[in-house]
């Protein structure tokens, strides 16, 4: 089963194996939260590891900031509570796995903090202003706009879509819970970032193990991918799959997550 309590001003899903592998650290995307990725933590396959997914400030059930925090800012949090006494991980096993905005967030930690973690699995992160579906729409509104009737559009539209596809659906609950402000200054962000087409460059720098694992055919666009093969980054995909491979087909996600760990050891 998986556990849950605040861990420092965080709220925080966690599984522990007897036995661990190692520990998987999952980071969530723009609008979502630690409730999308509780199926795969408890994936059979993945039992041998360790899995713990906090949810952002401003996002799930953690507490929503004064001020958004940007995604440098969140990158320098997680590098922090990685490091505290109470987050029970050895970073020389810890293998990042960031989701959307989440592999953009885990891109700037591993920039930034690079002897935090083993590897990094960027599933889904934004590369090009083609991966910006949601938060394009996002920021096309003002704060004031979003806040009085962008965000209740927005939200409506995913439950509808959600009735035929159930990431969406997850997704939904989601959005129930984060602040419209940290949704609508990281939307702006991820926009900025993509539209600048420098994010594969930075990806492909890292210091340590990157693998960019996609859902194919409905997730990251082609754009994105030849991007990323000037940079040299392996790309890992999930067949029969969208934005959230983990969610579509778990069973393919967990086994790439089984490959990845083992060319990691070998």
């Amino acid at each position: 089963m998986t556990a849950q309590r605040f861990i420092n001003g965080m709220h925080a899903r966690f599984r522990e194996a007897a036995s661990s592998r190692g520990t998987v650290l999952y980071i969530h995307g723009l609008g979502d939260s630690g409730l999308c990725l509780e199926g795969i933590m408890a994936h059979p396959l993945l039992n041998g590891f360790s899995h713990l997914a906090a949810d952002l400030p401003g996002y799930g059930k953690s507490p929503w900031p004064d001020k958004p925090l940007s995604i440098p800012m969140y990158a320098d949090l997680l590098a922090q509570w990685i490091s505290s006494p109470e987050v029970p991980l050895d970073v020389a096993q810890v293998i990042l796995v960031g989701h959307s905005m989440g592999g953009v967030i885990g891109t700037a930690l591993c920039e930034r903090h690079p002897e935090k973690v083993r590897a990094f699995i960027n599933v889904e992160g934004n590369i090009s202003l083609q991966d910006c579906t949601f938060s394009c729409t996002i920021a096309a509104h003002s704060l004031d706009d979003f806040i009085e009737r962008g965000f209740t559009s927005f939200r409506d539209d995913i439950y509808k879509k959600g009735l035929s596809e159930r990431a969406l659906r997850i997704y939904h609950a989601g959005l129930l819970m984060c602040d419209p402000r940290s949704i609508h200054f990281n939307s702006r962000e991820l926009v900025e970032l993509s539209e600048s087409e420098e994010l594969e460059a930075r990806l492909g720098s890292l210091k340590i193990p990157v693998f960019y694992v996609w859902g194919s055919p409905g997730g990251t666009a082609e754009h994105s991918r030849s991007l990323l093969r000037t940079q040299g980054v392996p790309l890992v995909p999930v067949h029969e799959s969208g934005h959230w491979p983990f969610i579509d087909r778990p069973d393919a996600f967990a086994e790439r997550i089984i490959e990845i760990a083992g060319a990691l050891r070998a």
